[in-house]
């Protein structure tokens, strides 16, 4: 594989008339990174994701890979590769030959890109299926063979479009360690976009957060999660309780609540409407008397030294060192 190479985007903007999906987003990824873009659907990361990929013209701003301006390059002259959330196998070709098509594209000699093919294959332990069809293969089967297309091309960078999304949640946590180790071995900058945020958490060495069309927050999984700039991050992100008080919004993450029984602590009183456990902690949601939602992970120990059921009336309290300012 080529040296990876760093990305920076440079005021990127796109316009689809009159509405913005992207606005003029900043953004340096370092090569070798495994970066992933996150947000809700219309947040603007896909359309980012196809503007690297040359697939989408942008309306505004430069796309820097490495030392070259890529801004205005065909894709298959910017050294990316993508794969696509719907893999797009050609279904009449063997899995060898759909490894292999962009080098026969290419003009490379059959001996040699099938020989390439199969140490792409080896690479995604798929080697016993190169005979098979595409509708001969299960989901998962599918996509190890859509990655190996995309990197027989030796790209500096992998762009990956929701590639998770269509595998089954057991699937879906087996296939995110094979990518991870994957982008390990090889070495490349990976641009994953998602809208889960578990599977960033558990991939990313850089999250990028949007918005809007703009960049919300990034850093890294730990920084983003446990420092959240905005309600928006810290809801969006999951695990935090976002609380208005007197000095402004704060977050406060769900296993740094404690809950005690009455209403005669300081603290935010409520009644509570929900209780699940969770194998590891004990999911408490309380109704506030302001009409908002918190939410407690209570761990067995603390669940059990103080239980609740629903329609208790409670008190919410946290340590002031465990509570988060927000922007």
């Amino acid at each position: 594989m080529p040296n990876p190479a760093a990305l920076e985007l440079v005021a990127l903007s796109k316009r689809y008339g009159a509405t913005t999906a992207v606005d003029a987003i900043n953004l340096r990824i370092a090569a070798g990174t495994y970066c992933c873009l996150l947000g809700p659907s219309g947040c603007g990361k896909s359309s980012t994701l196809r503007m690297i990929a040359g697939h989408e013209a942008a309306s505004d701003g430069d796309i820097i890979l490495g030392n070259q301006n890529v801004t205005d390059l065909p894709p298959a002259r910017r050294g990316t590769a993508m794969m696509f959330q719907s893999y797009a196998l050609f279904p009449h070709l063997t899995v060898l030959d759909n490894v292999a098509f962009a080098l026969k594209m290419r003009g490379v000699d059959k001996t040699t890109r099938r020989s390439k093919a199969s140490e792409l294959l080896e690479l995604v332990a798929m080697t016993p299926y190169a005979g098979r069809l595409p509708t001969q293969l299960s989901g998962g089967q599918q996509q190890r063979v859509a990655l190996a297309r995309a990197l027989i091309t030796e790209p500096q960078i992998l762009l990956l479009d929701e590639p998770l999304s269509a595998l089954d949640p057991f699937l879906r946590i087996k296939m995110r360690a094979e990518l991870k180790r994957l982008q390990r071995e090889l070495g490349i900058t990976f641009i994953h976009v998602t809208h889960g945020q578990e599977e960033a958490m558990a991939l990313a060495d850089l999250v990028v957060l949007m918005n809007g069309g703009r960049i919300e927050q990034m850093g890294s999984p730990r920084e983003v999660f446990n420092r959240p700039r905005t309600a928006f991050v810290a809801r969006f992100i999951g695990g935090h309780n976002v609380i208005e008080t007197s000095g402004g919004a704060i977050a406060v993450r769900a296993d740094k609540l404690a809950l005690y029984p009455g209403l005669g602590q300081a603290g935010i009183a409520g009644a509570v409407t929900d209780v699940e456990f969770q194998g590891t902690f004990v999911q408490v949601v309380i109704k506030t008397e302001a009409g908002d939602e918190l939410i407690a992970h209570l761990g067995e120990a603390a669940f059990d030294a103080r239980p609740v059921a629903v329609g208790d009336a409670v008190t919410a309290t946290w340590d002031a060192t465990q509570a988060h300012g927000l922007a």
